[in-house]
This record gives C-alpha cells, structure tokens and sequence, in this order.
C-alpha cells in the first residue's frame, strides 16, 4: 500500500492492513509460472502434433492445416469444458490454459453453459460472448492497426 493511502487511514485501520498482511498466504509464482508453462506449451504442441498430422496424412499445406487445427482444439476445448475437465486443468495450471484459443473456447463455453437455464437466445446467445466479447473486439482493432503498420511499412518500402 503507498504511503499517501496510510496517511488516510486511522491507526487502528493501519494496523489492521499490517496484521491482514502479514497472514496473508504467499502466493507460490515461481510454481505456477512454471506449472502455466508447461500446460499452455503442452497445449500448444498438441495443436502443433494436429498441424503436422493434417499435413502428413490430409495432404494439407502448412498454411491450410491451420483451420483445421485450430477447429479440433476449441471442439476438444468444449468437450472437456462440457464434461468439467477443463475447468480442473485451468485451476491447477492458471494461465497456462487462458492463452492458447482453447482459453477462448472454455470461456465462450462455460458462459454460454452458466446461462442456459435462462433460455437459448436471452441466455446462451445473449450471454456467451460476455467475457468473450473484449477479447474479439481488441483483437480485431489490434489486427487492424498491425495491418495498417504493414502497409504503411510496405509503401515506405517501395518508394
């Protein structure tokens, strides 16, 4: 806490923040950062095992064998979120499970299960892009400015 937010508090207020963290449980970091790395690049090469076996056995280009891909790990993403697997493998790993699109797909998911007794449309429709709708939106405004960078980059380039 900054000096200036003690200052506002009364003695026994500060105290009491002293002694609340002092009991505080220490968080294990350096356990969980190792514990997210290992799940997200576990998922990652899961995705990657996927890539290379539509290549090998599907006769698909690296650059087509990424649709495929990535269909496979939101449908298992949502398979495992339906069943409450994902959400046990997501406790344990912490972001290790948030970043990958099986991150995505678990969030779009668990809304839209959270919301399914209100009915389809004002519950799950209505619902399931809550927690998902800030990712999309700063996505695409952030695919667009990297794409406007490119293009202004690539007619500097040209002149």
């Amino acid at each position: 806490m900054s000096s200036k937010k003690k200052k506002k508090l009364s003695p026994a207020q500060q105290q009491y923040q002293a002694f609340a963290k002092a009991r505080e449980p220490k968080r294990p970091a350096v356990t969980n950062t190792i514990k997210a790395f290992f799940v997200g690049g576990t998922i990652c090469l899961i995705g990657q095992t996927l890539q290379w076996f539509f290549i090998e056995y599907f006769n698909f280009t690296e650059t087509t064998a990424g649709n495929p891909t990535v269909a496979v790990l939101i449908i298992v993403s949502v398979l495992l979120t339906g069943f409450g697997v994902y959400d046990h493998i997501a406790q344990w790993a912490g972001a290790g499970t948030a970043i990958p699109v099986t991150g995505f797909a678990n969030t779009v998911a668990s809304s839209s299960i959270e919301h399914r007794s209100e009915g389809f449309v004002l519950g799950v429709g209505g619902n399931m892009f809550k927690l998902a709708g800030s990712v999309i939106a700063y996505g695409v405004f952030s695919a667009f400015v990297v794409a406007l960078i490119k293009i202004i980059i690539q007619k500097l380039g040209g002149m």
